[in-house]
């Protein structure tokens, strides 16, 4: 029989979607025990490290949601098969990247890890269970899911429900508190119904009943696909118009108030920037075209294929604009980045902007020296590598020459303080908006650069007045 009543959750994945949102589940259901499992021994070992401060993913607030919950209801574990057994309710959270080979790479969704994940509930389940999926999926994948489930003859029935996270990294936990809205599809049968019912309990322990809304499973999984292509869509638009205002002398920001203040329109997704990132925005807009083209929809792929092609472009037009203002060359001079994770208050770095500028400036041997607050020197270098192993893969349209992992190691240096990181450099490039980069000593940061000293603020962060004074050379986005 299909569980109704939900005492037991476990969790497979424990990265920045399992993590943060079983803690918020453990902390507002006190009643409910929550166990998170993960492969990863040293990221199990993170989030049950008695210091708070290591946990694996950084949120403002996640730390005392764990503090509170850790060792009362919420667990962390290796012990993958355990936690599936006890469980009534499983959610699905594991890594869904882009394909880097094979059929659809580039685009479509690597599913292998969700396929290994539901072969071992199916190995494992003696019982009926409700499986949720809340990793980002492309449309139909419950059907897979399903099949597999479906393929032990143990007469054990599972229930496959979507529930996609809305959350945005830097306020996860605000957003797991006070969610616009908490969808969850599933099947219109009678078990269907049943299960949908069960998860609607969990979340109305803290979600107002009128923000949970239930639909068809397909309606949900596509719903999570064009959320995302939308706001990333809003972000493309107004890069395209701040290129336009930099030829212009218009104010991007100007622009983006005027146009803001139309009700029909809003303000929220127009800052401009030099360009999107994160684990969602691009892996599921190429996602959703590949599955337009997959059902011969070559029109509506190619109208979205068009926001990812114009995110590069802003990325690769800011790093060529540092290549031009510094008498088009960067060899061996040494250019400062401010940030490396793809926005504040948060230490992922996945599709970071910061990546591609630097890869860039690599091409030309600029001499790269970081400082970001959260993100380390061993992921600095990871994502570079990384970027270097799978660039055919990249959905660009600009081709690089590779650089090997010793002249990244030679030309990248990751600093732990931001005014040596600044020191005698030939220029600074903001790529992340980081609060304290506002706070900065920037007459003293100009007293030890080299000059003329130029600043390339791809964020709109900095006081313009005040470092055009000191006297900078200052380049913002979408200003002329």
């Amino acid at each position: 029989m299909i569980p109704s009543k939900i005492t037991k959750i476990a969790c497979i994945g424990a990265g920045y979607v399992g993590g943060p949102t079983m803690s918020v589940i453990a902390q507002q259901c006190p009643h409910i025990q929550v166990t998170v499992v993960d492969l990863n021994v040293q990221r199990i070992a993170a989030w049950n490290d008695p210091d708070l401060s290591k946990l694996p993913v950084y949120e403002p607030g996640l730390d005392e949601v764990v503090g509170e919950a850790r060792g009362r209801n919420l667990f962390f574990s290796t012990d993958v098969d355990k936690a599936i057994h006890e469980a009534q309710m499983i959610f699905m959270a594991v890594n869904t990247p882009t394909k880097t080979f094979g059929v659809g790479r580039g685009m479509a969704a690597d599913l292998k890890y969700v396929e290994l994940c539901a072969r071992q509930i199916a190995r494992v389940a003696d019982e009926d269970k409700i499986i949720v999926e809340k990793s980002t999926l492309p449309v139909r994948t419950a059907e897979s899911i399903k099949t597999i489930l479906e393929s032990e003859t143990k007469g054990i029935k599972f229930k496959v429900l979507s529930n996609p996270e809305f959350l945005a990294e830097g306020t996860a936990i605000e957003d797991l508190y006070k969610s616009d809205r908490v969808l969850i599809g599933g099947d219109e049968d009678e078990d269907g119904q049943i299960a949908i019912q069960a998860l609607v309990d969990v979340y109305a322990n803290w979600i107002p009943r009128e923000k949970i809304i239930t639909t068809r499973l397909w309606s949900s999984e596509l719903s999570k696909l064009t959320a995302n292509a939308f706001l990333a869509q809003r972000i493309s638009s107004i890069n395209s118009i701040s290129a336009l205002c930099e030829q212009t002398g218009a104010d991007v920001d100007e622009v983006a108030r005027a146009i803001g203040m139309d009700t029909r329109i809003g303000s929220k997704f127009l800052k401009s920037s030099v360009g999107f990132g994160g684990s969602c925005f691009q892996k599921d807009i190429l996602n959703l075209v590949y599955l337009c083209h997959h059902f011969n929809l070559p029109e509506v792929a190619n109208y979205w294929e068009q926001v990812v092609i114009l995110n590069d472009y802003q990325k690769h037009r800011f790093a060529k604009r540092i290549i031009d203002k510094l008498f088009n060359t960067v060899s061996g001079k040494k250019i400062t980045f401010l940030g490396w994770a793809f926005k504040k208050d948060t230490n992922d770095t996945r599709e970071s902007a910061a990546i591609y500028v630097a890869d860039e400036l690599l091409q030309d041997r600029a001499e790269i020296h970081i400082f970001d607050p959260k993100v380390s020197e061993e992921q600095v270098h990871s994502d570079l590598v990384y970027l270097q192993k799978h660039r055919r893969s990249q959905a660009t349209a600009y081709e690089y020459e590779e650089i090997t992992s010793e002249e990244i190691k030679k030309l990248v240096v990751v600093h732990t303080d931001p005014y040596s990181a600044m020191e005698k450099a030939h220029a600074i490039a903001v790529l992340t908006e980081w609060d304290e980069f506002k706070t900065y000593d920037w007459q003293k940061v100009y007293d030890t650069m080299l000059k003329p000293a130029f600043v390339f603020d791809g964020r709109n962060i900095l006081d313009r007045t005040k470092l055009t004074e000191i006297g900078f050379n200052l380049h913002s986005i979408g200003k002329g």
